[in-house]
């Protein structure tokens, strides 16, 4: 089995690799692949950096930089994985890391935002959730993570 873990550096997505970390210990045999979604450059971005290949390393430097702390999570547990770090549209970009590493599972964090906001401005977790040809398990937030968000 292949599982997908998409990170955004938030407390919830490295509770998410911890869940998977915890499957695999607990004994399922799978394979890890991280991932991180860089959105588009915007046009300030665009402007001030008009060399496409400077927003790219940019761009990888900061979804690297995103992944370290899953990174560490795994390689404290003695844990092999792939990384990726993908540019775009986040949900969409998800389900096409996932199809192209072939995962049999996506495990990824929802912020755990009320009903209203999802269903007015979406969530990645959601569109994810109805986009994606295989499983995905969604861990919630941690009650505290909740209180957080909800003052933001």
């Amino acid at each position: 089995m292949k599982i997908l873990l998409p990170v955004d550096g938030s407390a919830v997505s490295l509770k998410a690799v911890r869940t998977a970390l915890a499957m695999k210990q607990q004994g399922l045999a799978a394979e890890l692949v991280l991932a991180n979604v860089q959105e588009p450059a915007n046009l300030y971005e665009m402007m001030t950096a008009p060399d496409p290949e400077v927003l790219e390393r940019v761009s990888q430097a900061a979804g690297i930089d995103t992944l370290a702390s899953a990174e560490a999570l795994l390689k404290s547990a003695g844990v092999d994985y792939e990384r990726e770090v993908g540019g775009g549209d986040p949900a969409h970009t998800i389900v096409d890391i996932a199809e192209r590493y072939r995962c049999d599972l996506i495990v990824m964090g929802a912020r755990g935002t009320s009903a209203l906001r999802s269903a007015l401005l979406g969530s990645v977790s959601n569109e994810v959730l109805h986009s994606a040809s295989v499983p995905v398990m969604i861990v919630k937030a941690d009650e505290e993570v909740d209180s957080d968000d909800d003052t933001a």
